[in-house]
Order: C-alpha cells, then sequence, then structure tokens
C-alpha cells in the first residue's frame, strides 16, 4: 500500500521518475495508486546502492531522521533532485546515506509513515521552488495576488 502511496504522490506532483534500491517492485501490485502512476511515471530499479545512477547534475536528497540531518523547512530544495526514503519501519542504509549529496528530514516528534513522508517533502519543494511568493504576514489570503505569470514569445531587440 506505501508504494502505490508513494507513486501516486509523485505522479501528483510531476515527478520525472520513480526508483527503488534493493527492491523489487510488481507495479500490478501497487494497489493504492488509483491514479494510473505507473503509465505515466517511468520506474527504474536497481538491485544495490552500487549500482544505482541518477542522470546527470542531478542530487540525491536522503530523507531520515539523524541527528545532523538538515531540517526540511531549513532546506533549499536543488533544482534537480531525487529523493530517497527508507522502507518503512526501517532507516536508509549507511551505504545509501553516503551516495546523498543531502540528507534532510521532517522535524516530526516521531518517524511518520513513508507516503506521508513523501507527500510532505514533495509539497515542501513545490511551494519553496514553485514560484509562489511568500506568504502574508496575516492569517488568510492576500487581498490581491500576484498575476500569475505567464511564458510568452521570445522577445528580439534589433541591434545598434
Amino acid at each position: 500500500m506505501n508504494l502505490g502511496n508513494l507513486l501516486r504522490i509523485a505522479h501528483a506532483f510531476d515527478a520525472s521518475f520513480f526508483f527503488t534500491i534493493a527492491s523489487y517492485v510488481k507495479l500490478s501490485e501497487a494497489h493504492s495508486d488509483t491514479s494510473g502512476a505507473s503509465g505515466h511515471v517511468p520506474l527504474y530499479q536497481f538491485p544495490s546502492v552500487e549500482e544505482f545512477r541518477l542522470p546527470q547534475g542531478c542530487s540525491l536528497v536522503g530523507v531520515e531522521i539523524t541527528d545532523d540531518a538538515i531540517e526540511l523547512p531549513r532546506f533549499r530544495h536543488p533544482l534537480r533532485a531525487a529523493y530517497v526514503f527508507g522502507a518503512e519501519r526501517m532507516s536508509l542504509s549507511h551505504e545509501t546515506v553516503a551516495a546523498c549529496e543531502f540528507v534532510v528530514k521532517i522535524p516530526t516528534r516521531f518517524s511518520i509513515n513513508v507516503g506521508m513522508a513523501g507527500a510532505i517533502v514533495l509539497y515542501d519543494r513545490l511551494i519553496s521552488l514553485g514560484g509562489y511568493p511568500a506568504r502574508p504576514l496575516m492569517p488568510g489570503a492576500s487581498e490581491e495576488p500576484p498575476p500569475l505569470h505567464h511564458w510568452g514569445a521570445p522577445v528580439f531587440r534589433a541591434r545598434d
């Protein structure tokens, strides 16, 4: 159930791919994936940390409760990042943590479900990198939100 939930969350937040390390996954058994993510998000399965590969320029971010992990609200997400979570009731292996460029933790009083952790991390990434303005100082929404940005055609300027 957690796999399907995490896969559905990755799909909802427009992930480019999904991967597993040292775990065989049958997407047909991911019953909680009600979004059909398996038809939209490529799945890469690596037999071990040593065989794990990321696209060039992509940072691996581990999500783990450790004393030296960066608290998520204080973390600036890399533009090109992949996030790795431990299995339910298990931590990331020492080899996986060593492969991470960054390790972050969600500041909770105790460990939470891996699907929930995935949703929190990807939502944090969305609000911090998604072009949203700073939140209003007063409760509620600001009266006039800034206009949405729309990409236009290239601007051509004549050279002098």
